[in-house]
C-alpha cells in the first residue's frame, strides 16, 4: 500500500503545497507549530501527502486505464479534454489499539484512519455528448482498493484534535479541486480532475464533521430536517435537504442569532446545526451501519414480542432481562448464534434471515403476531439488497423497482401492529432505510458501493500491523 515515487505536476500549482513529488510518509502534524499538549508530537500521526498518494494510486491503475481506453476504441488524440476521477473518502475511529505490553510513548489508546478509494475514471471524448467510463473499481468495499492516507492516534470524539490533524489534508484536498494533475499514463502525459465524495463515514463521524448534534438528537437525520416525532408519524415521505453549504449557513445563524430568538427557537431554525461544519461529506446512508442499526432494532422487537409488550406496556427490568435471556438461548441453540456485547456486522447478517424469524416465532405465543414478524422480515429482506448491492440496477432490479412499495408496507406494519414501539420515536437508521434509499440510489446509482466497509475491514489490518 506504500506509494512509489512518480513524477507529476499540477496545473495550476497547488496553493500552499510543495511541488516536490518525491515525498514518502510524512509526519501528519508537519506544518503545525509544536503543541503544548503532553503527548509527544511526532508520535501522533503519520500520513501521505494527498496529491502524492493520488498520483501513485492512478499509476497503479495504469494498465486498467489503458485497457479501458482500448476497449472503448478511444485513441490518444480523442482524450485531450482530460480524465475525471471519482474518489470515495472514508474515515473511521477505532477503539482500543493499545500495545499489549509496549513501552512506547504515552498516546491515546484510540486511532482514527482516513483512506480513499478510486471509484471510477471517465473521459469525455471529442465530439461526444456523454462521458465514457473507462475504469470502475470492481470491489469498492475491499481493503485492497482502500488506500490509507492518514493514521492518527486520536480519539474520534476529541473534535479539536481530530480537526487539527485532518486540517492539512483538507487544505490539500481543497487545493486539488481547482487544479488538474498531469501524470504520464501509457507513456503520454494526461490530465486528471478529481471529484471527492466523503461517503465512508458512519453517522457519528458525519454528524461530527458536519456540525450536527450527536445521534441522540431530536433531529434524527443527517439527510433531512425531520425530527424524531415527525419521522415516526410519517415514515416514508421525506426528501434529502441537508447539504454542507446549508449547514455552514445555519451555523452562521446559530452563531450570530440575527433574529434574537430564544435558544429553543434558534435551535429549531437551524435544525440542530450547532457547531461549525468542518469537512464536506456527501449525504448518503452507510450500508454497513444501516445493517447493524436495523438488526439491533429487530433484536429488540423480538424481545418485546416474546414478552407480548403490545398487551402490557411498561414491563419491569427483570421481565425484560428474562425475555432477552430466552431469546439468546433460543438463538444459540437453534442458530448457533452466540450473544454479543455490541451488535456487529456478522451477527446482524445471521439475525436478519427467514430462518432466524422462524426460530424466534417458536417463542412468540400468538399466531397473528408471528405472521406480522414474518411479513416484516420478508419485506426487510426484499429491501436490503437495494442498499447493499454495488450496482442495484444490475444486481436486483426487481427489488429496486418495488422498494418504495415495500418500504410503505413496512411502515404500515410498524405503525399499526408495532405501534407500541414507534409511538413518537424511531431509530435513525430505520428512518433512513424507509425514507431515503430510493432518492440516494437515483442520484448516485448505488449505496453499497459508497459504504465504509473497505475502511472498516482495513482496520483489522491496522490492528495487526500495530501489534507486530
Amino acid at each position: 500500500l506504500l506509494p512509489g515515487y512518480h513524477p507529476f505536476e499540477w496545473q495550476p500549482a497547488l496553493k500552499n503545497v510543495s511541488a516536490s513529488c518525491h515525498v514518502g510518509i510524512i509526519n501528519g502534524l508537519s506544518g503545525w507549530a509544536a503543541s503544548v499538549d503532553d503527548v509527544p508530537m511526532e508520535t501522533i500521526t503519520r500520513r501521505f501527502r494527498y496529491d502524492v498518494a493520488l498520483a501513485s494510486a492512478l499509476k497503479d491503475l495504469e494498465e486498467d486505464i489503458m485497457e479501458g481506453l482500448s476497449e472503448h476504441l478511444l485513441d490518444d488524440s480523442s482524450c485531450n479534454t482530460g480524465f475525471n476521477v471519482m474518489i470515495k473518502e472514508s474515515c473511521d475511529g477505532m477503539g482500543d489499539v493499545s500495545e499489549k505490553h509496549g513501552g512506547g510513548p504515552a498516546i491515546p489508546e484510540k486511532a482514527v484512519r482516513f483512506s480513499f478509494t478510486i471509484m471510477s475514471v471517465s473521459v469525455l471524448p471529442e465530439g461526444r455528448e456523454e462521458a465514457v467510463t473507462i475504469f470502475t473499481e470492481p470491489k469498492p468495499n475491499s481493503e485492497l482498493s482502500c488506500k490509507p492516507l492518514c493514521l492518527m492516534f486520536v480519539d474520534e470524539s476529541d473534535h479539536e484534535m481530530l480537526t487539527a490533524v485532518l486540517d492539512p489534508l483538507l487544505a490539500e484536498r481543497n487545493a486539488m479541486k481547482h487544479s488538474r494533475l498531469i501524470l504520464s499514463i501509457g507513456g503520454l502525459p494526461r490530465s486528471f480532475r478529481f471529484h471527492f465524495r466523503g461517503t465512508g463515514y458512519d453517522e457519528k463521524m458525519v454528524r461530527e464533521m458536519e456540525g450536527l448534534e450527536a445521534s441522540g438528537s431530536t433531529y434524527i437525520c443527517t439527510l433531512c430536517d425531520s425530527t424524531r416525532a415527525e419521522a415516526s408519524q410519517n415514515m416514508v415521505l421525506h426528501s434529502i435537504t441537508r447539504s454542507h453549504d446549508e449547514n455552514l449557513e445555519r451555523y452562521e445563524i446559530w452563531r450570530t442569532n440575527p433574529f434574537s430568538e430564544s435558544a429553543e427557537e434558534l435551535r429549531d431554525r437551524v435544525k440542530g446545526v450547532s457547531a461549525k461544519p468542518f469537512m464536506e461529506t456527501h449525504p448518503t446512508l452507510d450500508a454497513l451501519h444501516c445493517d447493524i442499526g436495523n438488526a439491533t432494532e429487530f433484536y429488540k422487537i423480538f424481545q418485546d414480542e416474546i414478552g407480548e409488550v403490545f398487551q402490557k406496556p411498561n414491563p419491569t427490568r427483570e421481565e425484560r432481562r428474562s425475555w432477552r435471556a430466552s431469546l439468546d438461548k433460543q438463538l444459540r441453540k437453534k442458530m448457533k448464534l452466540k450473544p454479543v456485547m455490541r451488535m456487529n456486522g456478522n451477527y446482524a447478517r445471521k439475525l436478519m434471515t427467514e430462518e432466524a424469524v422462524e426460530v424466534v416465532c417458536e417463542l412468540v405465543p400468538s399466531e397473528e403476531r408471528r405472521q406480522a414478524l414474518r411479513e416484516l422480515m420478508g419485506l426487510y429482506l426484499q429491501m436490503k439488497p437495494v442498499w447493499r448491492a454495488t450496482c442495484p440496477a444490475k444486481e436486483c432490479p426487481d427489488q429496486l423497482c418495488r422498494y418504495s412499495f415495500n418500504s410503505q408496507r413496512f411502515a404500515e406494519i410498524l405503525s399499526s401492529t408495532f405501534k407500541y414501539r414507534y409511538n413518537g420515536k424511531i431509530t435513525n437508521y430505520l428512518h433512513k432505510t424507509l425514507a431515503h434509499v430510493p432518492e440516494i440510489i437515483e442520484r448516485d446509482g448505488s449505496i453499497g458501493a459508497w459504504a465504509s466497509e473497505g475502511n472498516e475491514s482495513a482496520n483489522k489490518l491496522f490492528r495487526r500491523f500495530r501489534k507486530m
